[in-house]
């Protein structure tokens, strides 16, 4: 062997079989037997041989890349959906390339622009701050499809979502099953998913008939945010909180905690989202779990699908919730902490 970086002939000659059979074999080909297969990646291993990724794309005219943008890398529900994305589309030979925009619209646009000069093949928005017209853009230019948000329909993107109306009434039902009537929303602030689960409370609360006692303080999806929006909403005596993230309902726990109270005994907390954090033994918390990893797996598989018929219809996927009932929720105390209603 010689002291000169492996090339794919000396590999090729190493295992005995073609340069063109270890090209298909390192590329994840299923034309390649198994054993084969397993022959040529010994081969590679024991030379130090790495395909060239760059030199590949530009013979195939091909980069197997996808592109992901992720809104949030502090929040484990995109990780969690990343998960998801990133299992499925390594069984069918691609790669990811990941960017975050820090919830900066202008500087997602410039990380999705490096990821085009990169030669991604497709797209994949793990939720997002652009305008209607950049992501329409966005999406004549290379194929797209969004998770978590569908509020802009545009043709041929699609987009995959959990029902996060009917998810914040499911969360309704359960507080009234259990005989709770003065119920706060503590809302995610200003953005679609957030809008759309407050509103999901509010037919909730009418669906009970209590429409009388709905009321929606204003709050975001940090578990400070949290923390603040209930110290606000105790103010009313609640005997119960349904907030629009599990994040946010760590920081509202904390402050019903501070305020000398009990969770549940006396007062409820259910969350949104069902990251795996939220069932540790000592958070315990009641959730609306949305299929985190199944939004993932449908994305990449829409995605997959787009770029082997790219001028097919978009298609809209809606995933539904379900409450995992745990430790922060129970019947209302018996006797009221005040006489408010």
């Amino acid at each position: 062997m010689s002291a000169s970086r492996p090339t794919i002939l000396d590999v090729a000659s190493r295992a005995g079989v073609s340069k063109s059979l270890v090209s298909l074999a390192l590329s994840g080909s299923p034309k390649v037997s198994e054993k084969s297969r397993l022959r040529i990646e010994r081969a590679a291993q024991d030379l130090g041989y790495r395909l060239n990724a760059a030199a590949r794309s530009l013979a195939i005219q091909k980069s197997r890349t996808l592109g992901v943008l992720v809104l949030d890398l502090h929040n484990p529900v995109f990780a969690e959906i990343l998960d998801g994305v990133q299992t499925e589309v390594r069984q069918h030979g691609f790669s990811t390339m990941l960017v975050s925009g820090g919830e900066d619209p202008t500087l997602e646009h410039r990380q999705i622009n490096t990821l085009q000069e990169f030669q991604i093949e497709g797209l994949i928005l793990i939720s997002h701050r652009l305008s209607a017209d950049v992501l329409k853009a966005v999406a004549r230019e290379i194929p797209t499809v969004t998770v978590t948000r569908d509020d802009i329909p545009i043709s041929r993107m699609d987009m995959v979502c959990n029902d996060d109306i009917s998810g914040a009434r499911l969360a309704v039902d359960h507080l009234a099953s259990l005989g709770h009537e003065r119920i706060v929303c503590l809302s995610g602030g200003d953005n679609p998913v957030s809008h759309a689960r407050a509103r999901g409370y509010s037919e909730g609360m009418e669906d009970h008939a209590l429409a009388h006692y709905s009321t929606i303080v204003s709050g975001g999806l940090t578990d400070s945010a949290g923390y603040r929006a209930a110290q606000e909403a105790l103010q009313g005596d609640p005997t119960a909180l349904f907030v629009v993230n599990d994040i946010a309902a760590m920081g509202a726990i904390a402050a019903v905690e501070e305020a000398g109270l009990s969770v549940p005994e006396d007062i409820s907390v259910i969350g949104y989202d069902g990251i795996r954090l939220a069932g540790l033994r000592s958070i315990n918390l009641t959730t609306v779990a949305q299929p985190l990893a199944e939004l993932g797996r449908l994305a990449a598989t829409r995605m997959l699908e787009r770029l082997d018929q790219p001028q097919r219809p978009a298609q809209h996927d809606q995933v539904a919730s379900r409450v995992v009932v745990r430790g922060t929720t129970g019947p209302p105390p018996a006797h009221p902490r005040s006489s408010a209603s």
